[in-house]
């Protein structure tokens, strides 16, 4: 008998069997996901962000916008109880300057209207934008800062205060400079001439407003410098490598504003503004420093800046003691 065949392909040690392959087994499960790494500064700040539509961007605005002028209204009120002081405090300068050039100091009503609309309306108006100035900028704070970090909106109680303050360092500024020797000059022109000034309540106010806000909104520079490198808009070295630019601006801006054409009060106005401008970049850079965290040389700055008083407080001993110099209340401080 012949032996069973063995079929092609099955298994034995023999020729022509296939070694197993063995494959991966699928059972349906992923792999987890690796856990998220720890959450920095940046994610935290990220999720401190406030999200808004566009409605209610405008809702938000709305808002402030009425919160602005409840309280300039409160202010208003306020003002009213004070106006007859105010425009004492008001028309000083226009009783200094006249009385200067030996002119009589009334100032005259044209108009029937005049005295009403200017003393119990617009004089109480400007004094409320000035005392409310805080709460207006807590306001423009309040709108802003969500779309801010967490960490920058720390700067708010600095922000209001520092603006608060320079706008009315501003307005002081032009009260006691700008405005008295403007107006001084202004009127002086015609003296000899045959020629006698007749300054109406409205005219004076007007110049007087312009002046003042104009001034005062200008002080604000270095705040606007700031907020813009907080909002990555500008840097330093961008401001430093087109400061050019900036002083001729400045320089525009003081042409207009100011009330005198001539240099001397040209430069009166636009020498500080020049100085609030490197304020401005100065504040910027630290807030870089800050951003990188870096520190200030405090300590060599503190120094150059009291041996810079002392100097200046050699020249003026100097003054005082050799060249019969005393130092007084008003521009340029010192006289013989």
């Amino acid at each position: 008998m012949n032996p069973p065949q063995v079929p092609e392909g099955a298994g034995g040690p023999g020729a022509g069997a296939s070694p197993e392959i063995s494959l991966p087994v699928k059972t349906g499960r992923r792999k987890p996901p690796p856990p998220p790494p720890p959450g920095g500064d940046g994610d935290e700040e990220e999720d401190g962000m406030l999200r808004m539509s566009f409605l209610e961007h405008l809702e938000e605005l709305r808002s402030r916008i009425i919160k602005s002028l409840i309280g300039v209204g409160v202010a208003f009120v306020l003002s009213l109880t004070f106006t007859n002081r105010l425009w004492e405090f008001v028309s000083q300068p226009a009783v200094q300057a006249l009385t200067t050039l030996g002119y009589e100091t009334d100032l005259a009503q044209i108009t029937p209207m005049e005295n009403f609309n200017v003393i119990w309306f617009k004089l109480p108006v400007v004094c409320s934008i000035f005392l409310s100035c805080p709460w207006i900028l807590y306001q423009v704070w309040a709108f802003v800062s969500p779309g801010l970090y967490r960490r920058e909106r720390r700067w708010a109680a600095p922000f209001i205060l520092i603006s608060a303050g320079l706008f009315i360092l501003g307005g002081v500024f032009a009260y006691f400079v700008v405005f008295r020797f403007g107006l001084t000059f202004l009127l002086g022109l015609g003296r000899g001439q045959h020629i006698k000034p007749v300054v109406s309540v409205t005219e004076y106010f007007d110049l007087f407003v312009n002046v003042i806000l104009g001034v005062g909104v200008v002080f604000e520079l270095p705040v606007l410098i700031f907020f813009l490198t907080l909002l990555r808009i500008v840097t330093p070295s961008f401001l430093v490598r087109h400061s050019r630019y900036a002083i001729l601006a400045i320089f525009i801006i003081a042409a207009v504003i100011t009330p005198t054409p001539d240099v001397f009060n040209l430069m009166l106005f636009a020498t500080p503004m020049c100085l609030l401008f490197y304020v401005g970049v100065f504040a910027s850079y630290l807030l870089i420093l800050r951003r990188e965290q870096r520190r200030f040389p405090w300590r060599k700055a503190l120094t150059v800046f009291t041996v810079v008083l002392l100097l200046l407080g050699v020249v003026l001993t100097i003054a005082i003691t050799r060249y019969g110099l005393r130092v007084v209340p008003h521009w340029p401080f010192l006289t013989r």
